[in-house]
């Protein structure tokens, strides 16, 4: 199959490759440990699982940093630049939203990468996937020594032309591979990264633990695993599964960690993969006709973070990274109990939705409060007023109103229109009037007012 390569930047400068191939809507595939953007196409290995992926859909894969066409010179290999290099590709190729393909490792990533924008992923598919890497599995001494062993059988024989040391690799990833499959698994190993990379790559894999993110992805989720995967125990398949509210798991009869084609477990896999995206053959979807947009009054509440660049710029990448996973998962926990509903996050803040002004109002309160706990301030601006709602994403003046009123609000403060305040009349919610201003795009002048006491 033909595709194009392309060059996008991460946020560290790091150039990372990333190819398209297909036609139909996107589906990104996160980029797995072993990848070769030009070999893998010719990889018996590798070769079905992308005919699958982009048989229906325009397929966007990439290499990770430090392997196949990516930068190899690349510093910084941890966690959360293989988040980011993920999110530079989504940048990169002007995608709205997708479903999200991980296997193995990439599905830590792909995981983080769901909690964090759950208005970009559509649909969520893990195979072989985990949520806690090697080493936060609770092992013995003997298997830490394992690990050990492991780490060091990787920098001394993996750019070897001897294969006799990625054997131990290729017999663990495709115990029922074909010498032909298994020879070339050893030779991507050996095209995919050098000895050192491949070896920090995988120290790094070991150390991660997404168990707290997996529970707040709200997109649909298929975890896939095999019962008897000797690389990722089906136990940590079913961990997976647990963590992520509503999400369905197959178990899947085979040995192999990468799917061979000739199995029963790949013809099972594909057709649980092909029925959750919806293009089992045979089975045309329906056109959907233009969905006309929905017009109804709301509240519209815009969070944000304040003195964001400059919290990050002293703390530093890690930490802060940190905090905004922290500060995200108060704004999720505390939805439900006031009845918003979030339509999409905006960088380091949020856009919800919420039927009821002063419901809106008192959960503005209580995230105020609750993120004092992280040493940081939000400020939150809230009008009601008529939107239109189309597919997953909300327009009209009622929008541009509530994003210029957050413009002008202090850190820790609440400023509402004068249309909020008089819709909350009899609530006990207390105002100060704040100012007098002209918002821009918006007709006339507004008087803004600053909430006082909004007790829940």
């Amino acid at each position: 199959m033909d595709q194009e390569v392309r060059f996008c930047t991460a946020q560290d400068g790091v150039r990372i490759a990333y190819a398209i191939a297909g036609e139909g809507p996107p589906l990104v595939r996160a980029a797995n440990f072993i990848s070769h953007l030009e070999y893998d196409w010719q990889s018996p290995v590798w070769e079905h699982h992308l005919r699958l992926l982009a048989e229906n859909h325009t397929l966007i894969r990439y290499d990770e940093r430090g392997t196949g066409l990516s930068n190899w010179n690349a510093a910084d290999l941890s966690f959360e630049a293989w988040v980011s290099d993920l999110e530079a590709v989504v940048d990169a190729a002007g995608l709205d939203r997708f479903p999200l393909y991980a296997m193995s490792q990439a599905g830590t990533v792909a995981v983080a990468y769901a909690a964090r924008h759950p208005e970009k992923v559509s649909h969520l598919i893990l195979l072989g996937a985990y949520a806690r890497g090697w080493l936060n599995r609770g092992l013995s001494e003997e298997q830490l020594e394992e690990e050990k062993l492991l780490i060091a059988m990787m920098k001394i024989g993996w750019g070897r032309d001897n294969p006799a040391f990625r054997q131990f690799f290729t017999v663990a990833l495709m115990p029922e591979g074909s010498k032909e499959q298994m020879d070339s698994l050893s030779e991507l190993m050996r095209l995919s990264a050098e000895p050192e990379v491949a070896a920090q790559l995988e120290q790094e894999m070991h150390r991660t633990d997404v168990q707290d993110l997996a529970s707040m992805i709200t997109v649909p989720t298929l975890v896939l695993h095999a019962r008897r995967d000797e690389v990722v125990p089906f136990d940590e398949g079913k961990l997976l599964a647990s963590l992520i509210p509503n999400a369905l798991f197959v178990a899947l009869e085979s040995r192999n960690h990468i799917l061979i084609e000739s199995e029963p477990a790949w013809q099972r896999f594909r057709s649980e993969l092909r029925k959750f995206l919806g293009t089992e053959p045979g089975k045309q979807a329906p056109e959907k006709a233009p969905q006309k947009p929905e017009r109804r009054l709301a509240t519209i509440l815009f969070t944000d973070i304040v003195g964001s660049t400059e919290l990050a710029a002293a703390r530093g990448d890690a930490v802060w990274l940190d905090i905004l996973e922290r500060h995200n998962a108060l704004v999720r926990e505390q939805i439900s109990a006031y009845s918003g509903r979030i339509v999409q996050t905006t960088g380091d803040g949020f856009l919800i939705l919420f039927d009821a002004p002063a419901q809106a109002t008192r959960y503005a309160a209580s995230i105020i409060t609750a993120v004092r706990d992280l040493d940081i301030e939000i400020r939150c601006g809230l009008h009601i007023g008529e939107i239109e709602i189309a597919e997953d994403s909300i327009r009209g003046i009622g929008v541009h109103i509530a994003a210029r009123v957050i413009g002008y609000a202090d850190p820790s403060e609440i400023l509402v229109t004068g249309t909020l305040k008089d819709a909350v009349v009899g609530s006990g919610i207390e105002f100060i009037k704040r100012a007098t201003r002209t918002l821009k795009g918006v007709p006339g002048e507004w008087t803004l007012y600053s909430v006082a006491a909004a007790e829940s």
